[in-house]
C-alpha cells in the first residue's frame, strides 16, 4: 500500500522532531532530518497496522473481504 502523509519538522537543540497531523500520535526524531523522517515513517506504519488489526477484530468470519487501493 502506498500513501503519503504530511511531516511537520522542527529542530530543537541538535535534534530534528517531526509529527504527522493526519496520524495522531505519530512522532519521529533523529539527529538528522533523514533519521527523523525514517523514525516518523516507522511510527506511522506501526500506528496504521495497529488500527487495522483493531478494526478487524469485530468482523464476522463469514464476511467477504476485499482490498481497495487509493
Amino acid at each position: 500500500m502506498h500513501n503519503e502523509f504530511t511531516a511537520i519538522i522542527e529542530q530543537d537543540e541538535g535534534w530534528f522532531i517531526a509529527y504527522s497531523p493526519e496520524v495522531p500520535g505519530a512522532n519521529g526524531q533523529g539527529r538528522t532530518k533523514e533519521q527523523c523522517l525514517k523514525s516518523l515513517s516507522e511510527a506511522i506504519a506501526l500506528i496504521l497496522e495497529d488500527r487495522r488489526e483493531d478494526a478487524l477484530r469485530g468482523v464476522p468470519e463469514d464476511a467477504e473481504r476485499a482490498v481497495v487501493s487509493i
